[in-house]
């Protein structure tokens, strides 16, 4: 077991008190007892739904180095049965431990955000940056107020490339995690509107994702998408804080600079250059979206002083996770069907970009593109027209059949042609059935919507129908 954290360094890190016995070597840091390992630390967080503190018994029991918890919770834990530290807060105390991981490391650190794009960013980076040295990044889109700190209370202190997703909800978030971060390199992948409901503007939403820039160390860069809408009101914010702008996209100009492009259904080819050196390189998920985001990709591995040739090599390995477009076939009666699960997540310009990536997938013979979409939630009161504006993609994605689900997915269902309406239910559930009748042999089946619209369990009820073991491709 490698230790990530002495006792003396973890004591003085989080503060507090330790009681029940000495603690010994500790190897991770864990916020879940089902997923804990022997030597974790154990942090009992209390949550919206669950309370850490009902399951210190069971962390300790599976091997746990020691167990944080609250100063008032600790008469439920007197005597001790395992080694505790009592702190005032459990949360405060492991972002104090974060931020003595980021203080104690040399590490290149880049952190990511934008309204589309950045766990696939996030993984891009670690596949790009592990050639040239230890990479740490989140095993999953750990990008908020608690993610974030146990992300980096987890960072190894001989890592040399530490990357860092920042999401946010409302104002001043990202503000307060880039602080915890302090990134060299950062990076917004672009500005969309998402999250309307709670910001009112696509503009205000530029604002909140241009803190990123607060937190930047000195001599850093920030990576803006010279293609987006948003460039010119980010720039501005970077110039006026003094931080260098490195820009990647089409746009004539551009520091890494999009020249050719190949969308193939698995994968994209691409001619760039980087801050001045032309490459040639497969990203090996598909999707125009993803290109763009890649060119930032390398540009962060070049800034970082990491290998660019080999950084690009390690692209070919991309892979769309599971609910943000992997894909995987199941077999129908005289053949077999394609599955595209976006069933994670969805905005305006993700959705525009999942049937995109519909568009460029070819059917089999006699086969169909078919899109399965639900609402696009926290779009405020312009979520109809921005439903209903998905029309003209539908169309020119040529979708042979829409089934939609949500009350503001009606506004899409309503706007499409005829012939293109396959059926619209209020709920998802209620889509499981007529979709599991309507498949074949050769279709292609693109599954999208917020994750409120529980799309997820539509993909679940096609692999339970044609496959029950069937694997992710």
């Amino acid at each position: 077991m490698s230790i990530l954290w002495t006792e003396e360094a973890f004591l003085k890190a989080v503060g507090g008190r330790a009681v029940g016995g000495p603690i010994g070597p500790i190897g991770g840091i864990s916020i879940d007892s089902r997923t804990l390992e022997a030597a974790d630390a154990f942090f009992a967080i209390k949550g919206d739904r669950l309370d850490g503190h009902d399951y210190v018994e069971a962390a300790l029991d599976k091997g746990a180095a020691v167990a944080v918890i609250a100063e008032d919770q600790a008469a439920r834990f007197d005597p001790p049965t395992g080694s505790l530290v009592i702190v005032p807060d459990v949360l405060e105390a492991l972002r104090q431990l974060g931020e003595a991981a980021r203080a104690r490391s040399t590490a290149k650190i880049i952190g990511v955000t934008g309204s589309v794009g950045k766990t696939g960013t996030k993984e891009a980076l670690r596949l790009a940056l592990t050639p040239s040295g230890r990479t740490h990044a989140s095993a999953a889109s750990y990008n908020n107020h608690w993610g974030v700190p146990l992300t980096l209370a987890r960072m190894p202190e001989d890592t040399v490339y530490g990357v860092f997703e920042l999401g946010m909800n409302a104002p001043g978030e990202i503000a307060d995690l880039v602080r915890q971060v302090r990134p060299h390199i950062a990076i917004i992948t672009t500005v969309e509107p998402v999250h309307l409901e709670f910001f009112g503007s696509v503009e205000k939403i530029a604002d909140a994702k241009a803190e990123i820039i607060e937190g930047i160390e000195p001599d850093g860069a920030i990576l803006l998408n010279a293609d987006n809408a948003q460039f010119e009101h980010l720039a501005e914010k970077a110039r006026d804080a003094g931080v260098r702008i490195v820009t990647f996209g089409a746009r004539s100009g551009s520091d890494a600079q999009l020249e050719k492009v190949s969308l193939r259904p698995d994968c994209s080819a691409v001619n760039a250059t980087i801050l001045g050196d032309a490459i040639t390189y497969k990203f090996g998920a598909p999707g125009r979206h993803l290109v763009g985001n890649s060119l930032a990709v390398l540009a962060a591995v070049k800034l970082a002083g990491a290998d660019l040739a080999l950084g690009a090599l390690a692209l070919a390995d991309m892979r769309a996770p599971k609910g943000r477009g992997a894909r995987f076939t199941l077999p129908a009666r005289g053949g077999a069907f394609t599955v595209i699960d976006e069933s994670y997540n969805a905005n305006p310009a993700s959705m525009r970009a999942a049937l995109s990536l519909l568009a460029q997938t070819e059917p089999g013979d006699r086969g169909r593109r078919i899109a399965v979409v639900g609402d696009m939630l926290e779009l405020g009161n312009q979520s109809d027209d921005l439903h209903r504006e998905l029309a003209s993609p539908v169309e020119d994605a040529a979708v042979d059949l829409l089934f939609a689900s949500g009350p503001h997915m009606k506004a899409l269902f309503d706007a499409v042609t005829p012939a293109r309406q396959g059926r619209y239910a209020e709920t998802s559930a209620d889509l499981v059935e007529p979709l599991l009748g309507e498949v074949r042999a050769g279709d292609v089946i693109m599954i999208k919507g917020s994750l409120g619209s529980r799309m997820g369990p539509v993909v679940e009820a096609l692999r339970s129908r044609f496959a029950p073991d069937a694997a992710a491709e």
